[in-house]
């Protein structure tokens, strides 16, 4: 931990007065040795958040995934919170959004309806991609490329008889959720549960996120879920995506 906050120390050296710095300017800025402070530069090259040319030391792009975390992981669910509240008022079922995390469905913020057996979901909570609602609308926003990255790495696991398991299968479902822009599950991730998703897009059509619902098979059909939870999805996850 104490090699962590020196290593936060030297990134938070660089600034619009300090673009680029020197072992000697990191170790001042800092009040390191140099020894260390030359560790810690090291360090974060190899880490990929810091370049060297020899004499300077320069911030890569892959400083911004640490300003990215805070933006899509704090702000995006506070935001979020009025619009999920308002699918849940509207389908009397709780309504999660997540975000794609290391190849999986990450749920950040969530409204719930108070029933004596619920889905299990909560925020913080994570789902495999493969088999999952939010997983399927995530990942038909990655790039192909990302895509295939994504099922070259993946090892799926059978939660069901119904879990696509192979990387065909996987695709397909990917594929149709983005040509339909909305995706389902029906107990291929619980049996006795089904779940819709749709894209949250921002301003540049991204999708940062998926708004979705979950509800028992024995309360709610997969006609319900298009019939009357579809349109509601999509109203508040537009709305969301306007503000983003």
């Amino acid at each position: 931990m104490a090699g962590l906050a020196k290593g936060l120390a030297v990134l938070e050296a660089f600034s619009r007065a300090t673009p680029k710095l020197t072992i000697s300017d990191a170790a001042r800025l800092t009040e390191l040795n140099r020894a260390v402070a030359r560790r810690c530069l090291l360090t974060l090259v190899e880490l990929g958040y810091l370049t060297h040319d020899g004499k300077y030391f320069f911030p890569t792009p892959r400083m911004l995934r640490l300003a990215d975390t805070y933006v899509e992981s704090s702000a995006l669910p506070q935001l979020a919170q009025r619009h999920l509240a308002a699918v849940r008022e509207a389908l009397q079922e709780s309504a999660s959004l997540a975000v794609l995390q290391d190849g999986e469905s990450l749920f950040v913020a969530r409204s719930e309806v108070l029933r004596i057996v619920n889905t299990g979901v909560r925020t913080g909570a994570t789902l495999p991609a493969y088999a999952s609602a939010t997983g399927h609308v995530l990942l038909a926003g990655l790039t192909p490329e990302e895509l295939e990255s994504y099922l070259d790495t993946a090892r799926p696991k059978a939660r069901t008889p119904k879990t696509p398991t192979s990387a065909e299968e996987i695709r397909q479902r990917v594929e149709k959720a983005r040509a339909e822009d909305v995706a389902t599950t029906d107990e291929e991730l619980e049996l006795g549960l089904r779940s819709m998703a749709v894209p949250v897009r921002d301003s540049r059509g991204r999708t940062v996120a998926a708004m979705s619902v979950s509800a028992m098979a024995s309360r709610v059909s997969v006609a319900q879920l298009y019939d009357e939870f579809l349109p509601v999805l999509r109203e508040n996850a537009d709305q969301l995506g306007r503000i983003l």
